[in-house]
């Protein structure tokens, strides 16, 4: 097997065995964060012109039990229009239960999708680059999710660009490396997520101050990215 594939599938089998109430929806920080991001992802699409996901479709990179899947599904998604691909099995096992039958979901290296060319509106990755620490897999990435998506298709990502000196299987995705990713594309980027454990302590007491705080960017640690292909004139 791929050594930087056993490298990922170790990190993830020890983070789920960590117990761990930062993600947890009774959480009000993470609750604020997610809420955040939810209206950044509709931001970002309404301002790429899409005003419904309703005949748009959509491949997520990394899709684990398919959280973002389902949210799309909220968005106005058709769950036959989705596609998902995570690299564990048991990632892709634990979506499958909790997805519409429809949807389709492949467990493999996302380096080599099989999926036809430019066969989808928008292609997402949240927080897949930052667990890939080989830079040559990381461009096999990006260069398979730019061969499926359709000329005028979106990528959204999402990503963290800080440090996390505690966690080392993951590396934060500079600016600078995003646009090495993916060469000769328009992408705009916006600061989005307050520092989460700053925002798991205010929340509890201050909603207006975790607002405010987003109000101000200084505190994101994420990118949230639209990537489009520059279009040629004819």
């Amino acid at each position: 097997m791929h050594t930087e594939e056993s490298r990922i599938q170790a990190a993830y089998e020890k983070r789920r065995r960590r117990i761990s109430n930062s993600y947890s929806w009774f959480n009000k920080g993470h609750v604020f964060l997610m809420q955040e991001l939810e209206r950044g992802i509709l931001e970002l699409l309404m301002n790429n012109g899409i005003g419904s996901l309703a005949t748009k479709t959509i491949l997520e990179i990394g899709c684990g039990s398919g959280f973002w899947l389902r949210e799309f599904i909220k968005f106005g998604a058709r769950p036959e229009n989705l596609t998902g691909v995570d690299l564990l099995p048991w990632r892709v096992s634990d979506a499958r239960s909790l997805l519409p039958p429809s949807v389709s979901l492949n467990c493999g290296n996302a380096e080599n999708l099989g999926l036809p060319e430019s066969s989808f509106d928008l292609v997402a990755q949240f927080t897949v680059f930052s667990s890939i620490l080989d830079p040559n897999m990381k461009a096999n990435v990006a260069s398979e999710m730019l061969r499926v998506l359709k000329k005028d298709g979106l990528i959204v990502w999402y990503d963290f660009f800080i440090k996390n000196p505690r966690n080392p299987d993951v590396r934060a995705i500079t600016k600078k490396e995003i646009h090495q990713l993916f060469p000769g594309c328009q992408i705009d980027l916006r600061r989005i997520t307050v520092v989460p454990p700053l925002m798991g302590t205010i929340a509890p007491y201050s909603w207006l101050l975790c607002c405010l705080l987003e109000r101000t960017k200084m505190f994101g640690t994420h990118y949230l990215a639209a990537i489009r292909r520059v279009s040629c004139p004819t």
